[in-house]
């Protein structure tokens, strides 16, 4: 019960207003105050004080550096680099890999495009992308797992699909590329923050995620993180002061790259998202992502519930809730009305997506039954 209690208090970090049933943080998230009010003072200490104090501003940094660090089950706030986006890692991993013509990347075939083209991109150093289709097929893993050869180099999936909310067994994954030599790169944008991740525990290589899905923070900073004793097999193509060993030596000559994770950091942090999503990543520590995890399963089972047998509509989720984390999607049988509908959710205040040919909806643990019941009413709407 106090669990409870301190999740409905915390749940009130979110001040969406009435007219909003919030249903897309598998696209964009709303901040939790916290996050705001980060940005405010930040915002007003530069304008007060600029970078008067900046070692402070450091100290966040690094705060944010041990959360995500425990988050992902990194050995250390070291194996932590904060970059852009999940493409930019995931771009690290492709373009600093040493690849021989003839190996080959497996992975999803109808996955988010950022985790298709970058290994396609391969195709002029001959290397080849075998996408699988893991939707229909009955053991996704096995469909995988049977599509590696001798010749495969790496195995990179999306640890939730983007579209059908498809949950894979990372563990599973991670085990067989560790037991074959195979190295296992994980986007992991659409399970970090929502359920519970361990890079350890699941033999993962390489992980990227964005911060502004589950994680509920700003577009424009990513956690990467690359197994320690790999980092110096992926050769580096961005330069600058940052990625250095002795970053603050402005007048030395000679260099090298750091030895942590911020050799992958050429230039400047985004002090301004570094903030907001510390505060973020804050609030997912306080109300524990075990909890979260509980907390997001419940709701899309009430989704489950009410709309899987909604007449003229399939849902694309699978029904085993071990399978999904925050996604429930809808897809028509007449293709054309899933755009119409997706504008009537849209129009009527539950904000939502259109992927995969159906209508997405993607609550988080904070989500209130209003919202969800909202979007049950509209889609039900639409149908009749």
């Amino acid at each position: 019960m106090a669990a409870d209690d301190n999740a409905a208090r915390l749940a009130g970090q979110f001040a969406l207003v009435p007219e909003v049933a919030y249903l897309n943080h598998a696209a964009v998230a709303p901040w939790p105050a916290r996050a705001t009010l980060a940005v405010t003072r930040f915002a007003e200490e530069n304008l007060a004080r600029g970078a008067q104090r900046y070692p402070e501003w450091l100290a966040v940094e690094t705060r944010l550096r041990e959360r995500l660090a425990r988050l992902i089950g990194a050995g250390s706030p070291e194996d932590v680099a904060l970059l852009k986006s999940t493409s930019e890692g995931l771009s690290l991993v492709a373009h600093g890999l040493g690849w021989r013509a003839g190996e080959n990347v497996v992975g999803i075939a109808a996955d988010f495009p950022s985790n298709r083209v970058v290994w396609q991109s391969l195709g002029r150093h001959g290397v080849s992308f075998r996408g699988v289709d893991v939707l229909t097929a009955v053991d996704p893993e096995q469909a995988l797992m049977d599509a590696c050869d001798a010749a495969t180099r790496l195995l990179a999936v999306s640890s939730v699909h983007f579209a059908t909310g498809l949950r894979l067994d990372l563990q599973r994954l991670g085990r067989f590329c560790r037991a074959r030599a195979i190295l296992f790169c994980v986007d992991a944008i659409q399970s970090l923050g929502a359920i519970p991740l361990d890079v350890a525990d699941s033999h993962i290589d390489f992980l990227a995620a964005d911060g502004h899905k589950w994680l509920t923070g700003p577009e424009g900073l990513a956690v990467f993180y690359c197994r320690p004793d790999l980092r110096e097999r992926l050769t580096l193509y961005q330069f600058g002061w940052h990625m250095l060993d002795r970053p603050g030596d402005y007048d030395r000559l000679d260099w090298a790259p750091s030895s942590t994770a911020t050799r992958f950091e050429c230039g400047s942090s985004n002090m301004i998202a570094v903030h907001a999503l510390e505060a973020s990543v804050s609030l997912i520590e306080e109300v524990g992502v075990e909890r979260i995890a509980e907390r997001v399963a419940q709701k899309v089972a009430a989704l489950d519930h009410a709309l899987r047998g909604l007449p003229g509509w399939t849902a694309a989720t699978p029904r085993d809730p071990a399978r999904r984390a925050g996604i429930f999607t809808l897809v028509p049988s007449d293709p054309g009305k899933a755009d119409a509908t997706y504008r009537h959710l849209m129009a009527n205040g539950v904000v939502c997506a259109h992927r995969g040919g159906g209508v997405r909806l993607s609550p988080h643990w904070y989500t209130p039954d209003s919202a969800l019941e909202r979007a049950v009413r509209e889609l039900a709407a639409c149908a009749g």
